[in-house]
């Protein structure tokens, strides 16, 4: 059988989504992922960096065994990947590990050692931004932890949005939440985080271009630092 969503053209996505942008601007996280998920069903996932499983927490009570995608790029902390084994362990998601085509010696094989220093635009390109393009070609909505305070460049993110790159809706159901709110979402519910972050890293990428961050500087300062970089391309 034929359902509703999956008769939607790529226009009426795009349509809903903007439209859900206002609607649900002043809704609570859980209510913005309670629409996704029953909007969207199986065809809705959520991407998770394993910085923390705010997010994979929300989606899992919106939709219990929710699909939880999560990035392999073969440079992360050990701390990363314990994380996404620790929520695949303990929470109601479907874990996904995404992988690369090449791996690390591969690519050095191809491109050169150390990528990520002489041009991180290309790997991030190759180990980013090409695998969760292949491993969101059969959902129609994913869901980010995006937040606006994070960066200047994340101000003005919508709670839903449409992602005009991939051709599908763009969920970031904590947009308007500080880093205040995702505490007390973690002190309330024992959610897992990152370890790293309690060690003076603020945001948690690849290892090789990932340091802490120092007093007074926004949470993203210690993604590519000294680089005017400052977003993988998944968002961007």
């Amino acid at each position: 059988m034929t359902t509703a969503q999956e008769e939607r053209t790529t226009e009426d996505l795009k349509q809903l989504a903007e439209q859900a942008g206002r609607d649900l601007e002043d809704a609570s996280a859980l209510e913005i992922l309670q629409w996704a998920a029953k909007t969207f069903g199986k065809r809705f996932c959520v991407t998770s960096s394993m910085e923390d499983a705010v997010v994979a927490h929300l989606a899992s009570r919106a939709m219990p065994g929710v699909d939880v995608v999560f990035l392999d790029t073969g440079y992360h902390f050990e701390e990363t990947i314990g994380t996404r084994d620790a929520v695949e362990a303990v929470m109601d998601v479907n874990l996904i590990t995404l992988t690369p085509v090449q791996s690390v010696a591969e690519q050095d094989a191809e491109y050169g050692p150390k990528l990520h220093d002489r041009n991180p635009d290309l790997c991030c390109k190759l180990r980013k931004v090409q695998p969760l393009e292949q491993g969101l070609k059969d959902y129609r909505a994913w869901a980010t932890g995006l937040r606006r305070d994070e960066s200047p460049t994340r101000a003005n993110t919508p709670v839903v949005g449409w992602d005009d790159k991939r051709q599908k809706v763009k969920i970031s159901p904590i947009a308007r939440w500080t880093q205040d709110d995702v505490d007390a979402y973690v002190t309330e519910h024992g959610v897992l985080t990152n370890p790293l972050l309690m060690d003076g890293y603020a945001s948690v990428g690849c290892a090789p271009c990932t340091r802490r961050v120092l007093q007074g500087e926004d949470a993203r300062a210690g993604r590519w630092a000294g680089r005017s970089k400052t977003e993988c391309g998944l968002h961007g």
